[in-house]
């Protein structure tokens, strides 16, 4: 069988392709990788299709065996790689034989790193994307997180080409970060006061954090509204439960929910907030839809228009 095996899962690592959409009218969240531009830029250094399957790798400590011959491309996180015992850069196409011993240690900077290769790993759609969500039990292998022996099929590739991300696109992962906010239609049980309080404090990233959502800890804010009819979530959704300490929806968030939300971080921010780790910084600053609407624009135009290195 052309695979790798899973000779150590690490603290948490994900099968994610682009996500899974459509599926909110059953209950099913979208899943799909928390930071979507390492995602990407993972897929492409493979020249693969854009919802091509990947490997999501938190913190660290995976550990792969090669079974095929084929070719890599791991970005994100600051995690050291090795291949065969020799260290390796992220960001750039690798060359792997059957037998060669790939490994991750654990992030200094940033908290996500992406792993793919050509052609993508081979996994069975499940509601159309084999992005793993664990608390559906969906997607993936069994609905859950790699564990020792898990076999990843790929296809078998003798001949690719050897590309590099430029260093100018290579992103940071700062350990404090400011995200933009547009204000949601439940603002005006914000007063004035509460809003101002939350757009010029600081939070810190509590422990409490997973998937679902990133909780915060710092200035609490209170909303007039006791509680509301559960309703459909948002991807990036801020919301304030009864303690005052916003929580950011994330990924695997419910589809439904009932705490009044203050407004949404930009989809290019929440990839910001995924590289976080406990005890960063977070600030938030609040901004247009047309502001939001041309923030992703320029940034999904920039990233079509560089031109990668060839490295071979």
């Amino acid at each position: 069988m052309s695979a790798f095996k899973v000779i150590q899962p690490g603290l948490l690592t994900l099968i994610q392709d682009a996500g899974r959409y459509g599926q909110h009218r059953i209950g099913l969240t979208n899943g799909g990788p928390l930071d979507a531009l390492a995602f990407n830029w993972a897929n492409r250094l493979c020249e693969n299709p854009v919802n091509s399957s990947t490997l999501e790798i938190s913190i660290g400590g995976l550990v792969l065996a090669a079974q095929t011959d084929t070719y890599i491309a791991a970005t994100g996180a600051s995690i050291p790689m090795k291949i065969n015992g020799r260290d390796c850069r992220f960001w750039q196409t690798h060359k792997i034989s059957e037998g060669d011993k790939i490994e991750f240690g654990f992030a200094s900077s940033g908290a996500r790193a992406y792993l793919a290769v050509k052609d993508g790993f081979n996994f069975a759609a499940s509601f159309t994307s084999s992005s793993t969500v664990v608390r559906e039990n969906i997607g993936g292998i069994n609905g859950g997180k790699l564990v020792v022996g898990d076999l990843l099929a790929c296809n078998r590739i003798t001949q690719a080409s050897a590309l590099a991300v430029p260093e100018a696109e290579i992103p940071n992962y700062p350990s404090e970060i400011v995200v933009q906010v547009i204000l949601g239609y439940q603002q005006q049980s914000f007063d004035a006061v509460q809003q101002r309080l939350f757009f010029s404090s600081d939070y810190q990233l509590s422990d409490k954090v997973d998937r679902m959502g990133f909780r915060l800890q710092g200035q609490q804010i209170k909303s007039s509204l006791n509680g509301i009819l559960s309703e459909g979530i948002c991807h990036g959704a801020i919301q304030i439960p009864a303690d005052g300490q916003p929580i950011v929806l994330m990924n695997d968030r419910q589809t439904i929910g009932g705490y009044p939300k203050i407004g949404s971080v930009i989809a290019q921010d929440t990839a910001k907030l995924s590289q976080l780790m406990p005890g960063n910084k977070v600030a938030f600053e609040q901004i247009s839809m047309e502001r939001a609407h041309n923030i992703n624009h320029l940034a999904r135009q920039r990233y079509q228009n560089v031109a990668m290195v060839n490295i071979a």
